[in-house]
């Protein structure tokens, strides 16, 4: 595994990702991209479910060839005396344990944070939950989908007339990682100033909640709740997305009232623009009929390249709505980089999403694809002082 000692800008940061499905080691493997040494933990004989979600080709799951990029593979028993003791010695190695068990999980297994920080007085404990570590609801189960439910995401999404509806992806669970990433390096970089590690209290649910807008503060300053809107925006018209004579659809955004002109311009209605309440995002959504009429008239006669090109001509904000096949041919996403080709020992040469910036000097990278079930357990063991027959034993006893 060469591959682990490329370089980058967290090149020398030591990882233990204990975590399962999907925010806890999606935050691990941003910190993989960028260079940290991950060691992902799983238990012997129950892997992390996520290898068993989503598409599978030749029996080798596709996620978790992404969701585990960047990351050893060992297996450890944590409720186990023998397991909790490598996982003690485990988190002296590192600078970061990234958990997600129900609150008093690890305190149940004598793994609390006072018992490793004995051991590493600077270890960073990023611990991933639903609802945090306390609460009335801190023992609930805490998958996104309950986060985005309870954040206000799903009752402000959705046609007026229809249900709330919930994201057809991991939404509030991706948006926690970033956030879990953020505040890890946040602890990090306390620690070059105090000498110590600290525990970060991460509720998936408050993450999203914070990326949903004044949602709270309208409630608390005029008692009004957002409604639910479909495509359109409670902010500004036009906003949806229409379909073109292709039978292909583009979105179009006019947030700023120049591109609100420009648009209305272009479709053969600069009439409205001299009507006093287009002067304003809300004035126009008091109009979104007419607006949203227009605009989808006008892209209804015409190919959706027609319509971009005419967008762009006319400076006005247009994007093409695109599947994974148009992502795959964009020449934007080409000349950023954004996908990337990785050498992968079970399927050869497979595509997938890039680290999330590029830095000019010392740029993340995916070194390697997702490993195989405690692929790398004996190495991890041997690295942390274990002996062949120490390990061996490990084995026989089902600790590995």
């Amino acid at each position: 595994m060469e591959e682990i000692m490329s370089e980058g800008p967290l090149t020398g940061i030591r990882v233990v990702d204990a975590s399962t499905l999907f925010a806890g080691p999606l935050t691990a493997m941003h910190l993989g991209d960028m260079g940290a040494d991950v060691v992902k933990v799983e238990h012997p004989r129950r892997p992390d479910p996520a290898r068993g979600h989503g598409a599978a080709k030749d029996g080798h799951n596709l996620w978790s060839k992404t969701l585990g990029r960047n990351k050893r593979a060992m297996t450890l028993d944590l409720s186990s005396e023998a397991g909790q003791a490598v996982f003690v010695r485990l988190a002296a190695w590192a600078d970061v344990v990234v958990e997600n068990f129900r609150p008093d999980t690890l305190e149940r297994w004598n793994l609390g944070y006072d018992r490793l920080s004995a051991e590493n007085p600077g270890l960073v404990l990023a611990r991933l939950t639903g609802f945090g570590q306390v609460g009335p609801y801190r023992r609930r189960p805490g998958f996104g989908t309950l986060a985005e439910a309870m954040s206000g995401f799903a009752a402000m999404t959705g046609e007026p007339d229809g249900p709330p509806t919930l994201p057809p992806f991991g939404l509030a669970d991706g948006i926690a990682s970033l956030a879990a990433a953020y505040a890890v390096m946040t602890a990090l970089h306390a620690r070059h100033r105090t000498g110590r590690g600290q525990v970060v209290d991460l509720a998936i649910v408050e993450p999203i909640l914070a990326m949903l807008g004044p949602q709270l503060t309208q409630w608390d300053q005029l008692g009004t709740v957002q409604p639910r809107t479909g495509n359109r925006s409670v902010n500004n018209a036009p906003r949806n997305t229409y379909r073109c004579a292709d039978g292909r659809w583009v979105a179009v955004s006019t947030s700023s009232q120049n591109i609100a002109e420009r648009v209305m311009r272009l479709v053969g209605r600069p009439d409205v623009i001299d009507q006093p309440w287009f002067a304003t995002g809300t004035g126009r959504v008091e109009h979104a009929d007419e607006l949203d009429g227009a605009v989808a008239s006008w892209v209804a006669e015409r190919s959706r390249d027609e319509v971009v090109a005419a967008f762009e001509k006319a400076e006005a904000a247009v994007a093409p709505i695109y599947d994974a096949s148009d992502i795959a041919a964009d020449p934007q996403f080409d000349a950023l980089g954004t996908i990337q080709h990785v050498d992968d020992p079970d399927l050869g040469r497979m595509a997938m999403q890039n680290v999330l910036f590029r830095l000019s000097e010392t740029p993340g990278q995916i070194r390697f694809t997702g490993r195989a079930h405690g692929a790398d357990t004996a190495g991890v063991l041997a690295e942390l002082g274990y002996g062949a027959a120490e390990i061996a034993a490990f084995r026989t006893a089902g600790t590995v």
